[in-house]
């Protein structure tokens, strides 16, 4: 059974918080290089993260105080309506420390059925990326849509780096595969790929506020998400995106 469309309106709210969360990364990350901690697993979070994401936590609540909120930098919130939340605040800080803007924020809502909204706010680069279930997928609202590229040989793919993957030979297998690699990686590959202007993105072993958002909008941009194994992605596994054509193609060059 096809799962029903999300309402509109619960898509431009997400849009509407992401966005002002997206805006307030904006008064650290204009002053120009930002002091971090470093967390437990090595990755680095500074006051932005958690001022943007208590923003988000604050204003679900206030909207929605039945519902369960899931984010990087504070512990999950349990809720009784069958809707959860999931927020990054800041995707790809180690940019966003560097004074890099393809950093972004990231808002998604899970329900009953499964992934329904998705958002992607570039803060630095005025780019937002948003789909619903059902609805399509927009950039700075009007439609956008996957690349049609067939062809493996090629094909721009994306990644936010190669020092975090896990199995080097699977580095070796993905530069050497024949697609043109790239590293404008994280929230922005995404945007990339969602737009048509790269046709995979590729993201080992991600957490699930690295990816919710991307389980709705590469599929209602037309494209498909799934494990390296060519399976619905799991938390903790890698995550493959593309524009679908090239997906088969890209597990049995890196992946089989």
């Amino acid at each position: 059974m096809t799962a029903p469309e999300v309402e509109q309106s619960l898509v431009d709210l997400a849009v509407e918080l992401a966005t002002g969360a997206g805006a307030l990364t904006r008064k650290w990350f204009d002053r120009g290089p930002v002091d971090f901690d470093t967390k437990a697993d090595g990755s680095p979070v500074t006051e932005a993260d958690k001022a943007a994401e208590r923003y988000l936590r604050e204003q679900i609540t206030l909207a929605f105080p039945t519902d369960a909120i899931v984010g990087e930098e504070e512990e999950r919130r349990e809720g009784t309506s069958g809707r959860t939340w999931i927020i990054d605040p800041i995707d790809g800080t180690k940019s966003f420390t560097h004074g890099v803007p393809l950093y972004g924020t990231l808002l998604a809502v899970r329900d009953e059925h499964g992934p329904a909204v998705g958002v992607i706010v570039m803060p630095a680069l005025d780019e937002v990326v948003a789909a619903g279930r059902g609805l399509g997928c927009t950039h700075n609202g009007r439609a956008c849509s996957v690349s049609e590229r067939t062809e493996f040989e090629g094909a721009y793919a994306m990644t936010s780096g190669f020092d975090y993957w896990p199995e080097p030979s699977e580095v070796d297998r993905f530069i050497n595969s024949g697609l043109v690699t790239r590293t404008w990686g994280d929230a922005y590959g995404y945007v990339l790929l969602a737009t048509g202007r790269t046709d995979v993105m590729v993201d080992p072993l991600v957490n699930v506020w690295d990816v919710a958002p991307m389980q709705v909008i590469i599929p209602e941009a037309g494209g498909r998400v799934t494990d390296q194994a060519g399976n619905e992605w799991e938390d903790g596994k890698h995550f493959l995106a593309s524009n679908g054509h090239v997906h088969d193609a890209l597990i049995d060059a890196v992946f089989a």
